[in-house]
């Protein structure tokens, strides 16, 4: 807890007389832009969109427990969501719905064939001023689709049980410590994954199905295409909600950034992850699962995660002579900084969110986060306890101190594209895992040590 740079947001809820059970209420946004533009994600797009396999969604749950306090998830066809977005889009719910940050969890499915956001990544795309503007305008109307699918959500509570269960996938491949080229069909695989499927079923008062909320830890990234996509994240909710007329099925991305779909890069197995995802939740389905008690309490901590020393002004102008490509944009965006009497940072804030629902714990860690950390959340909370990643900011990938120490794409070489002047120290996952434990005992868990 003494590495907490911020106050510890809690808002701890019990049962009380004010009601006698949960509420609940849905809402969705079509989120598919109207206009081409660039897509998110890769580096090595040539243009910009050039159709649609299927639309875009932001999609909004809203809860209440039986004492009236609430809560609000919102899940995302887009990349991620970079701060500045999200630290405006939770401002408006505190003023519109007086729902404070620790009760609003921003998710992204991080599919690589959505809009690119305003805000992040932006050196990586070969932009002009036109391709610019399109990503503001766009950005602004997503602020506003959010926005108005969460008040749509709050707005339409109504009477509902809340269910839980944990079903299992495992096209999830751990990508540092398996290269994709070399995996046949009888590879034995290696290091970490997190192949659970959590499932929440919300139900109405009748007992027909009104949401499924459901995750997994795993890059959306079987497409690289031009055309708009949720990827197999988005064949999976549109498949539940073909079997389930009615039904708004919300995916949450899980702690996937050292995850991908293999093999991969084809329409087809998009299709067939997407089916196989479906088909875990309804196996999830067909079992008995766990009723939640109408009692809501959620926690936020903020903690600051600190870089190593910054990358010199020499090493930036050797990169932006010598380089042609997006590192070359991204040293001179560092280099802007420090012409104009800035200097780089030094540490980055890192928000970690904890609900319990009943008694389910419910974890929302910020960035791009390994899965490493999904291990270490169950191991503290419980095998059962749902893991996002990528919620409320995407300002990096967000490594263990071991791959801090090894180095790579996570640990290391991603950090100038994310605006990042250095690799982050190894106390990286003792900060984190400290804020966890801190929220977690905030919304009245008592995490094993």
């Amino acid at each position: 807890m003494g590495m907490l740079t911020a106050s510890l947001l809690a808002a701890v809820m019990t049962l009380s007389a004010a009601g006698d059970g949960w509420r609940a209420g849905v809402a969705r946004e079509d989120i598919t832009p109207a206009e081409s533009m660039w897509l998110a994600g890769y580096a090595a797009r040539t243009r910009p969109a050039e159709g649609t396999i299927h639309p875009l969604w932001v999609k909004a749950l809203a809860v209440e427990d039986a004492a009236g306090n609430r809560g609000l998830i919102i899940t995302s066809d887009i990349l991620g969501f970079p701060k500045s977005l999200s630290d405006r889009i939770l401002a408006r719910f505190e003023k519109e719905a007086s729902l404070d940050a620790a009760r609003v969890i921003l998710n992204s499915s991080h599919t690589h064939s959505g809009p690119v956001v305003d805000g992040s990544l932006m050196c990586i795309y070969p932009l002009d001023d036109t391709e610019r503007e399109k990503i503001r305008r766009n950005t602004a109307l997503l602020e506003e689709k959010v926005v108005s699918a969460g008040l749509a959500a709050l707005a339409s509570l109504a009477p509902a049980r809340l269910e839980a269960a944990n079903g299992v996938a495992r096209f999830a491949v751990n990508r540092r410590n398996n290269k994709e080229a070399e995996i046949l069909a009888t590879h034995d695989f290696n290091g970490p994954v997190d192949h659970a499927v959590p499932v929440l079923r919300v139900t109405d008062a009748d007992g027909a199905v009104r949401a499924l909320l459901f995750g997994y830890a795993c890059h959306n990234t079987v497409l690289d295409g031009l055309k708009w996509c949720g990827d197999y994240a988005g064949f999976a909710q549109a498949a539940l909600e073909e079997a389930h007329p009615g039904v708004t099925a919300l995916f949450f991305q899980g702690c996937g950034a050292n995850q991908n779909p293999l093999p991969r890069r084809t329409l087809s197995l998009a299709k067939k992850y997407g089916a196989e995802l479906a088909g875990a939740v309804e196996c999830a389905l067909a079992e008995p699962m766990t009723p939640l008690e109408p009692s809501l309490a959620a926690a936020r901590s903020e903690v600051e995660l600190l870089l190593e020393t910054p990358i010199s002004r020499g090493k930036l102008e050797g990169i932006r002579d010598t380089d042609k490509g997006y590192m070359r944009q991204a040293a001179l965006e560092m280099l802007a900084e420090l012409d104009a009497g800035r200097p780089l940072r030094v540490s980055y804030p890192f928000p970690v969110q904890v609900w319990r629902l009943g008694g389910l714990p419910l974890v929302a860690f910020a960035g791009e986060t390994v899965v490493d950390y999904a291990v270490h959340a169950k191991a503290m909370l419980g095998p059962e306890a749902f893991v996002m990643g990528y919620s409320n900011d995407v300002m990096s990938y967000i490594p263990t101190a071991a791959i801090v120490r090894e180095g790579g794409y996570e640990g290391d070489s991603s950090q100038m594209i994310y605006g990042m002047p250095a690799k982050w120290r190894e106390d990286i996952e003792e900060r984190i895992l400290g804020a966890l434990r801190g929220a977690a005992e905030g919304a009245g868990l008592s995490p094993k040590e």
